[in-house]
């Protein structure tokens, strides 16, 4: 661990893929930063996503962003002079129905708007792209322009070049709360000791609602549990990143495949599903069709404290990665449905499998926001899914909110305040 700290001009909790390109961007623009995380940097899901980096099928909302964000991507490995995996590839979705062609061809009107390179592809060239021979497919929306990169590089990579620009790691230092004065941040306390700071960002993916709900800004935040596996090396059929029925492929740097299941994810039933049953209650009821599942998290959490002091000892300390078990189920309908729609990668062995916790909002797009009645006060979470590809311009907002008070981006369809300022949600729900 660096040398602890006394004082900064900003923090960021929690090193992920949104909290690494933060402190990046900060340290870019010469900001002394601090980066604290309670276990280890991409402990938990920025290590354990698919890897896709993808304007395809985004929420219009976030189509600037992600547009940024990509380009950002697409020059970081050059700009930090560290492999993570990049390769532009692009995303295809395959169109098993008329409802999903209607669907694509919906969602171009979006893609025109922003000028994307996006486009439908007939049954041939679906099949030309992945290698497939006679295969019924109705058609496919493919975006050559996006991307992938290795998950568990990227992080720590920009984490690296970060300490390069001058800044601090703290990794297994927990941050404890936020200290304030007059209405404004004055600095954290960590289980190592304080850090006097002007500005606190909140990245800290499933665990920010309890965070900042301990210092009143709480927001509706729920986990979604997804399972995902890796092949043994397999012929290369595409660069592409692929959805398709029951399967979503992309091919790694080792040779083999990152394989999991769109929709396959489970919502774990702990008390805040109660908490924000109503503000997730639309999400119920579309096609995104969250299934419910309920464990011993939900006892844990029945009795974690939701207030502390900067002199208690916290559920950050006590759980420092979330490693949660992956479905074996889930995993077998995966494997089954690749050798099914894509039998020309031949036989397939799994050669790792993992579960990851998701932190998902009702509308399913992020806050990118500061909080009211605390100045200083930054949260960046509830990605839904999408974090690591927006990771880049996480990174690029933050700054700007931090140093600036605005980005360049339209940030009000992001703001903390849309729960609880009688906005009406519009769902983000594919």
């Amino acid at each position: 661990m660096s040398t602890f700290p006394k004082k900064t001009e900003v923090v960021v909790i929690g090193a992920g893929i949104a909290g690494t390109m933060t402190a990046y961007h900060l340290a870019k623009r010469g900001v002394p930063t601090v980066l604290c995380e309670k276990g280890r940097v991409a402990g938990e899901q920025s290590s354990r996503n698919w890897g896709w980096i993808r304007k395809q099928g985004r929420d219009h909302r976030e189509l600037p962003a992600i547009i940024e964000s990509l380009r950002i991507w697409e020059g970081l490995e050059k700009e930090i002079e560290t492999d993570i995996g990049w390769q532009k590839g692009g995303t295809l979705y395959i169109a098993e129905n008329d409802d999903d062609l209607a669907y694509f061809e919906s969602w171009l009107g979006h893609a025109r708007d922003h000028q994307l390179d996006s486009r439908m592809l007939s049954p041939d060239e679906v099949d030309e792209l992945t290698g497939s021979e006679g295969r019924e497919w109705k058609g496919g929306l493919y975006t050559p322009s996006d991307g992938r990169a290795e998950p568990d590089k990227a992080a720590p990579a920009v984490a690296k070049a970060f300490e390069r620009l001058g800044g601090t790691v703290l990794t297994e230092c927990a941050v404890r709360t936020v200290e304030s004065a007059a209405g404004r941040v004055s600095g954290v306390v960590t289980e190592k000791g304080t850090i006097a700071c002007q500005a606190v960002v909140v990245a800290a993916g499933v665990w920010s609602s309890l965070f900042s709900g301990n210092l009143g800004h709480a927001f509706p935040q729920l986990k979604v549990c997804g399972s995902v596996l890796r092949t043994k090396p397999a012929p290369l059929i595409t660069q592409t990143s692929v959805g398709s029925p029951g399967v979503s492929i992309a091919r790694r740097q080792d040779g083999g495949y990152t394989m999991a299941r769109p929709g396959s994810s489970y919502f774990q039933i702990v008390p805040d599903s109660f908490r924000y049953f109503w503000k997730f209650l639309p999400a119920l009821n579309t096609s995104m069709k969250p299934r419910l599942r309920i464990g011993g998290d939900f006892f844990k959490e029945l009795v974690r404290p939701r207030k502390w002091s900067g002199d208690d000892v916290t559920v950050f300390e006590k759980s420092r990665v979330l490693d949660p078990d992956p479905d074996p189920g889930t995993l077998r309908e995966v494997l089954a449905a690749a050798r099914t729609n894509f039998p020309q990668l031949g036989p397939l062995e799994i050669a790792e499998s993992w579960a990851g916790m998701i932190e998902a909002t009702p509308d399913a797009i992020p806050v990118w926001s500061g909080v009211d009645d605390l100045e200083g006060f930054y949260i960046a979470s509830g990605f839904s899914g999408h974090g690591f590809g927006m990771g880049a311009a996480t990174g690029l907002i933050m700054s700007e909110l931090v140093m600036d008070g605005r980005s360049r981006f339209d940030l009000e369809p992001f703001s903390l305040s849309r729960f609880t300022d009688g906005s009406k949600l519009e769902l983000n729900a594919r």
